[in-house]
């Protein structure tokens, strides 16, 4: 069903797909948006448990674009590192293939945002308290993956 990667002696392990969407913060979910055009957008991540979880708001193109089609992407580069003297980067990437849902159950939204949290706010502290504060207005996006690859890019 997905295809191969051309160019398998850049491809990375699954371990090392995992790693990346450990830590990197950020990527771009794609969606199918109104009319059938891409709607591609930055998102912040969190990967636990095999799964990757984003929060937005409870209405909008995107929610909209999940109730149509379930199914998604989502890509994540790490920052690359610069070659000495030279103009060029290598960099990992992941692309991910999944479908992706909307939580329902309030422990496990709970749970999720707080993983979130943890990833990117400096103190539990402050996790809990953003947490309290928006949880009414937060929905909490799961992607269930199907298909993982990864692959070192060298922009030269």
């Amino acid at each position: 069903m997905f295809r191969k990667m051309r160019r398998n002696a850049q491809q990375l392990s699954d371990e090392e797909c995992v790693d990346i969407l450990i830590n990197e913060p950020r990527g771009v979910l794609a969606l199918l948006g109104d009319d059938d055009y891409p709607y591609a957008l930055p998102m912040s991540h969190v990967y636990v448990d095999g799964k990757i979880y984003f929060h937005g708001a409870k209405s909008g193109h995107k929610n909209d674009s999940i109730k149509r089609h379930s199914k998604v992407s989502y890509c994540v580069t790490d920052k690359g590192v610069k070659a000495e003297d030279s103009w060029w980067y290598t960099f990992k990437s992941v692309v991910v293939f999944g479908k992706m849902t909307t939580l329902t159950d309030m422990d496990d939204k709970i749970d999720k945002l707080t993983h979130l949290g943890n990833k990117f706010f400096p103190t539990q502290k402050e996790t809990e308290d953003e947490i309290s504060r928006l949880l009414d207005k937060t929905e909490v996006f799961e992607i269930t993956v199907d298909h993982m690859t990864g692959k070192v890019v060298k922009e030269k």
